[in-house]
């Protein structure tokens, strides 16, 4: 293991809903106020490719999470990330937006021309409306700009792409749907067609 690596415990998995991640991890690590517990490590996810990740970021199950800088350039070592036109917000439960959650596919080999794979990153960052975005620390009494944007990344490998691009088994956001439920649902139109056993 290398240093910064985190384990969790045997029989402890890490599933926290958008919201979660967004007030008790990605806020508190923007605002600078300690996070309990601090198992989510800093790392620069843009040096590592998706599948050094092990050991490095946090692990539950098959997904990894960390903190990282907020940057345009999303190359790595053998390929790069790609952002899709996809936003999503977050919003608690009483309804305020408290977050955005980005979507990015990794592709092999260099920009534009590279080979998509499998590796779906979400990207979490505070939104401008609801919660500050940007760090602050406090010197001598003083709260100045830290000027880092903090961003929480969940990174995990969907496992086929013949169940739709957002299925993956162990993409837990607190429904309880599987991804061939979900399929079998979405063919609610032919459903009188369907004949069950008795």
């Amino acid at each position: 293991m290398e240093e910064g690596s985190i384990n969790l415990p045997p029989g402890f998995q890490f599933y926290p809903t958008d919201e979660e991640l967004v007030l008790d991890f990605l806020y508190r690590k923007a605002s600078l106020l300690p996070c309990y517990p601090n198992i989510i490590p800093d790392l620069d996810s843009y040096v590592h490719d998706p599948w050094e990740l092990s050991g490095k970021a946090l692990s539950s199950g098959n997904q990894w999470y960390f903190f990282s800088q907020k940057t345009q350039d999303r190359a790595t070592k053998n390929g790069y990330w790609k952002q899709l036109d996809i936003d999503e917000a977050i919003y608690t439960s009483a309804g305020k937006k408290v977050g955005i959650k980005k979507y990015l596919l990794f592709y092999m080999g260099e920009a534009p021309e590279g080979i998509e794979t499998n590796w779906i990153m979400q990207e979490y960052s505070l939104s401008n409306s609801g919660l500050g975005c940007t760090s602050y620390k406090r010197i001598a009494g003083k709260k100045i700009l830290d000027g880092v944007e903090w961003v929480l990344c969940r990174v995990y490998e969907r496992k086929s792409s013949q169940h739709g691009f957002w299925c993956d088994e162990d993409d837990d956001d607190g429904t309880e749907l599987s991804c061939l439920d979900e399929i079998f649902l979405s063919l609610d139109d032919d459903l009188d067609e369907i004949s069950l056993p008795n």
